[in-house]
């Protein structure tokens, strides 16, 4: 089999999915190769002779001097200066986008011709693949593998938006030159579409199989092994560990799908319906020190929803060997100074937290489960510990108003010596919530595989007035102000945990 993780996604870390799928695989004897065609296909860009010149100052800078911001990101030393990493990370995107005719970035792809939410875009993208910014490279690598290694499937692993256009381009290149070879396609992107209302298999032509969920048990069965959704842990030898856009080898682990929570009103995996199951603590702990044993990373990646209070107690009685960051629910146990300082001591360098509103009637009413008094005493420990913090906030759901924005503004600047970074986000309705006719709806992405959909705020506390607030108020708070600087563009949480204790 032939795994292929295509462009564009954050190229900092080797793509957990088809390292998971190709751990099973392995444990069964199946021989498969493992592409990254993501970073892969940026590399590609980048090097790439353009006939044109640059048409400006900045653009040409940043062509020229590509090698040397492709050796800076992948120094630890640039991570010692936020200004000379930003720089860096800002000139390869605009050479990024120079290359790819203002399509492709480091953690982006926009095609003004066409769009990932409708399913007769991604059709079109197949039947045309040599439109694709990414053709020169995708067309070669492709017939040099399968040529060589002859796969009986093709397995594409979609998991964003920012992927999919490529994904398609490559799937209609398969498709067009070997007729007969085998494809499918998984990943939690695919698995959305298939959960969707309404969704009516449009790829029934193109695509032999689409998977929903975990993977590994339909890819298994493609090669005529029969197994329930058995974990396998992920393998990770085939790929270039050390080829990131990261100071050293990041290992992404996933120990659950699902939300061990599952409750939080609006959210996408709870209207999906998404299962939570985890793989047995002391088991996660045990493949995680096995992972660092085998590949020595600079850092581990938890991809959790959220870890369980299990997990980070088999982290702290047998520590990875290696930093490592998460997400988190917030709880006393991040309040108590003496299990904050063994979660220091395992190895933890920076938790990712969902405080998301900073009144409390807002989060009772989402049923976060998330209280203020806790998360104010958690950041606090957090900070005296070295723990670093990356909180998120949610803006104008339905049981917001302006009122509460400005309690969650106060909340952010009480707390904004303990934050370390931000991410402020904007509601979107899921269009498969039960909720979402409640408040009524209406077009928001056009197209029959978008995933959210509009809704009338019941106080009218719209997008417009949510996005006005926190550009005129809340990033202009001077304390909210320089944590927002903090995060790294474009690569945002990803690099984040480099900065942490520099």
């Amino acid at each position: 089999m032939l795994l292929i993780h295509p462009p564009v996604a954050k190229p900092s870390e080797p793509p957990a999915g088809i390292a998971r799928l190709a751990g099973a695989l392995s444990a069964h004897k199946i021989p498969c190769t493992l592409l990254d065609a993501n970073l892969e296909g940026m590399l590609h860009l980048l090097r790439r002779t353009m006939p044109d010149e640059p048409p400006d100052t900045w653009t040409s800078r940043a062509m020229r001097n590509h090698d040397r911001n492709l050796a800076a990101v992948g120094s630890a030393a640039t991570y010692r200066s936020p200004d000379r990493y930003k720089r860096a990370v800002i000139d390869l995107n605009r050479a990024l986008e120079h290359q790819s005719s203002g399509i492709a970035g480091i953690a982006n792809y926009q095609d003004p011709a066409l769009s990932p939410l409708r399913s007769s875009d991604l059709l079109r993208s197949a039947q045309h693949p040599e439109q694709n910014p990414f053709y020169p490279y995708f067309s070669m690598r492709l017939r040099a593998l399968v040529e060589k290694n002859h796969p009986s499937v093709v397995g594409m692993s979609l998991s964003y938006l920012s992927q999919a256009l490529t994904a398609f381009a490559m799937i209609g290149f398969l498709r067009n030159t070997w007729p007969h070879l085998k494809i499918a396609c998984g990943g939690g992107l695919m698995t959305s579409w298939m959960r969707r209302p309404g969704w009516n298999a449009p790829f029934s032509g193109l695509i032999d199989c689409c998977i929903e969920g975990p993977g590994e048990a339909a890819l298994l069965g493609l090669a005529g092994i029969h197994e329930t959704d058995k974990p396998h842990a992920p393998d990770y030898s085939s790929l270039p560990l050390y080829e990131y856009l990261a100071p050293g080898p990041v290992l992404p682990y996933s120990a659950s799908s699902g939300c061990l929570w599952n409750r939080c009103s609006f959210c996408p995996e709870h209207a999906e319906d998404n299962r939570y199951m985890p793989i047995a603590a002391a088991r996660a702990a045990e493949e995680v020190k096995q992972l660092v044993q085998q590949h020595h990373p600079l850092l581990i990646h938890f991809l959790d929803n959220a870890l369980s209070p299990a997990l980070m107690h088999a982290l702290i009685a047998a520590p990875p060997g290696a930093p490592w960051y998460g997400f988190v629910r917030i709880g006393k146990d991040l309040a108590d100074p003496d299990y904050v300082r063994a979660l220091k001591t395992s190895g933890c360098v920076m938790l990712k937290l969902g405080i998301e509103s900073g009144d409390q009637g807002v989060l009772d009413a989402l049923s976060k489960g998330v209280d203020l008094a806790t998360a104010s005493a958690a950041l606090r420990t957090l900070k005296n510990t070295g723990i670093a913090t990356y909180a998120y906030l949610l803006f104008g759901t339905p049981v917001e108003t302006r009122k509460e924005a400005l309690k969650t503004l106060s909340f952010t600047e009480q707390h904004a010596h303990a934050i370390t970074f931000l991410n402020l986000a904007i509601f979107n309705m899921p269009v498969g919530t039960p909720d979402a006719e409640r408040y009524g709806t209406g077009s928001f992405y056009e197209g029959d595989l978008s995933l959210y959909t509009d809704f009338a705020h019941p106080a009218g506390w719209n997008r417009r007035e949510v996005r006005r607030f926190l550009n005129e108020e809340f990033r202009r708070n001077p304390a909210i102000a320089a944590v927002v600087k903090n995060d790294p563009p474009f690569f945002t949480s990803n690099h984040a945990p480099f900065f942490c204790n520099r």
